[in-house]
């Protein structure tokens, strides 16, 4: 009982503590800072105990490595795309 009752202890600490990351990198988007950043630090935050962050990390992960490489085909003179 008391090793559930500590699981349960640390699943809300980390919804708490990604959840408010979250909404302190809201604000942040619109401003000069680091708002994005923020977030993610969030989602990686909820991720470490939740299922849904962690495959949204990996789609975001999936997209940023698409974007470098259509940049560097773009740079390197053969515009796919």
């Amino acid at each position: 009982m008391h090793a559930q009752a500590l699981r349960i202890g640390k699943r809300i600490g980390i919804a708490i503590a990604g959840g408010t990351v979250i909404l302190v990198g809201i604000p942040l988007l619109p401003l000069p800072g680091p708002g994005s950043v923020v977030i993610l630090l969030g989602l990686a935050i909820l991720s470490l105990e939740f299922e849904k962050p962690r495959v949204w990390l990996a789609q975001l992960k999936a997209w940023g490595h698409q974007i470098r490489e259509r940049y560097k085909a773009h740079r390197s003179g053969r515009g796919d795309g």
